[in-house]
């Protein structure tokens, strides 16, 4: 991955790192290794959260449930605070008082109010409640008194400690039960859940503050996951030269299909205006007229059999090629992948290419010979790979399977590399549930290979252009509309790196 100079931690930038729990735990610890308590750190999460609900709320009855560990420490933080404020607080504590430890204790008794028991009653009289219940570490599912007190407070405006109780950090499930959020405050660095689904649906508006961890203790716990965004990739886009001509940004091939010949078309069209400098549909002979009438700026290349299209992909010219929009899923279309795989030059397999594999997913691993991307959603991805596990470590495994960048598509489309790194994206609008709308990011993403970017900044840039294409677009998108949105975009990504 190409990265600028300034603000990177190992893999990926500072800025846009993720954190598992486990990591999150390990900043704490290394924070306090450089001088700073545990007791300022929770002083300053809680003082955090009361600052974010002063902002946002006028004084008000307010419920806050606390939690055994650190999370309900920082609760108490909230309570002392809001209560100084002039806010009429109430506090319920799960559990007893003994069940408390060092610096959650050390603020229960820095409280001078009364504590309860929490449960449905602890939340009566509300109109806001604090769920300080349980982290991003959570193990067991949310259930008896602690769900009961949640469930009391479904129509109450919510407002979460680090994540909503019974969302896990990592993977975004809910465990047991979890509440809905209208305000998620969370500490130093987002975790996976606040991107996955249902986690990320659940987590409202999530404000990430500052709680004195520096940045510096990244450097040792080197993360491997972070949300997709144009840091990541822009230094390393490949934006033409002077010096270019048409072959120098590179030839995308794609293959179309006989029948459903509208998804080669989009594809094609992504891969011209992501910038390839040319694009061939390499089509069936007897779908020749179609291409021909309706790509009037692509090149279309008849061929006979899976030899003549082998053949033609292994030009000298050619430098990308994706497989699998409108073809179907037979053995025909498996053989014109692995034709295209044993060239070595890039490729994308989407859709019926990917389907094709089901009968032997051993064989599509054992081809890959160099730049791949593989761009299934859920159904594609559960006919080729194991899906035990949350969906990063599904993807992550899959990828370190075939040795391809894998592409799981969806709102949380997930993006991971063979050698582990994996990136969340967060910007695709619901407007993209649109038939093509895949068809154009295969396209855009084969566009951004012929142009030797990285396989895996290829896809990350992709993702997040595709989705900002159709956030640009808005309401009453379709797939065409993607291609069209693109170059304002693209503009707008310019001037971002000519400022860098």
């Amino acid at each position: 991955m190409t990265l600028a100079a300034e603000g990177n931690v190992g893999i990926f930038p500072a800025a846009s790192v993720l954190l598992s729990a486990a990591e999150m735990y390990r900043a704490d610890a290394a924070a306090i290794a450089t001088g700073v308590s545990g007791i300022t750190l929770m002083e300053n999460a809680g003082g955090a959260v009361a600052t974010a609900i002063q902002a946002r709320w006028q004084p008000c009855p307010i419920s806050i449930l606390c939690g055994p560990g650190n999370n309900g420490g920082d609760g108490f933080v909230v309570a002392r605070l809001l209560q100084d404020a002039g806010w009429p607080v109430r506090v319920a504590l799960l559990g007893e008082e003994g069940s408390l430890k060092e610096d959650a204790l050390h603020n229960f008794k820095r409280w001078d109010g009364s504590v309860e028991p929490v449960g449905p009653e602890a939340v009566s009289g509300a109109e806001l409640v604090v769920d300080a219940l349980f982290g991003a570490g959570l193990t067991r599912d949310v259930d008896g008194l602690a769900r009961q007190a949640l469930e009391s407070a479904a129509e109450l405006p919510l407002i979460a400690v680090d994540v909503p109780s019974g969302v896990h950090g990592d993977s975004g499930h809910v465990m047991g039960y979890a509440p809905q959020a209208t305000l998620t405050v969370t500490f130093f660095r987002r975790k996976p859940g606040h991107l996955l689904l249902p986690g990320r649906a659940l987590c409202g508006e999530v404000a990430v503050v500052d709680i004195g961890i520096p940045d510096s203790v990244l450097t040792d716990i080197v993360p491997r996951q972070a949300a997709n965004a144009t840091l990541l990739w822009r230094s390393g886009f490949p934006w033409p030269k002077l010096t270019d001509h048409k072959y120098r940004r590179g030839h995308a091939v794609i293959t179309g299909g006989r029948n459903m010949t509208g998804a080669a078309r989009l594809a094609s069209r992504a891969a011209q205006r992501i910038g390839a400098g040319m694009v061939t549909a390499a089509v069936p002979n007897d779908a020749t007229v179609v291409y021909k009438i309706t790509l009037t700026s692509a090149l279309v290349h008849s061929f006979l059999d899976t030899n003549g299209f082998a053949e033609f992909v292994r030009g000298p010219k050619v430098s990308a090629i994706l497989v699998g929009p409108g073809n179907e899923a037979n053995q025909a279309t498996r053989e014109r992948a692995l034709a295209a795989l044993r060239t070595g030059k890039g490729v994308v397999l989407d859709a019926d290419a990917l389907t094709s594999f089901e009968p032997a997913p051993d064989l599509l691993s054992e081809a890959v010979a160099g730049p791949c991307v593989l761009t299934p959603h859920d159904g594609e991805f559960a006919r080729l790979f194991d899906t035990d596990g949350d969906k990063v470590t599904r993807v992550r495994r899959a990828s370190e399977k075939t040795g391809a960048v894998i592409v799981l598509k969806g709102a949380d489309t997930v993006i991971a590399a063979p050698d582990g790194r994996a990136v969340i994206n967060e910007n695709a609008p619901p407007d993209l549930a649109t038939g093509g709308s895949g068809d154009v990011l295969a396209g855009m993403l084969t566009g951004l290979l012929a142009q030797q970017m990285d396989a895996f900044d290829a896809a990350c840039a992709a993702v997040w252009l595709h989705g900002a294409a159709a956030s640009a677009f808005g309401p009453g998108l379709i797939a065409d509309d993607l291609v069209e949105s693109l170059p304002a975009v693209l503009r707008q990504l310019k001037e971002e790196c000519c400022h860098e």
